[in-house]
């Protein structure tokens, strides 16, 4: 399966609780910080939740 590179470009200062937990499962703490996560139904709809926080690049 292809993966996905989650970066958080905003604050979740502000947002709802339920965004913030959602970036602390995808394992995203701080602005400018990245991780890999494998391309799942799961974690497209936490993206989805997150979408105006974070960018989304597929990699190989």
């Amino acid at each position: 399966m292809s993966q996905l590179k989650v970066t958080q470009t905003r604050s979740a200062i502000g947002g709802k609780k339920n965004q913030r937990e959602t970036l602390r499962t995808l394992g995203l703490k701080r602005i400018g910080q990245s991780v890999v996560r494998e391309d799942r139904p799961e974690v497209r709809g936490m993206i989805t939740t997150v979408a105006h926080l974070v960018t989304v690049e597929e990699v190989d």
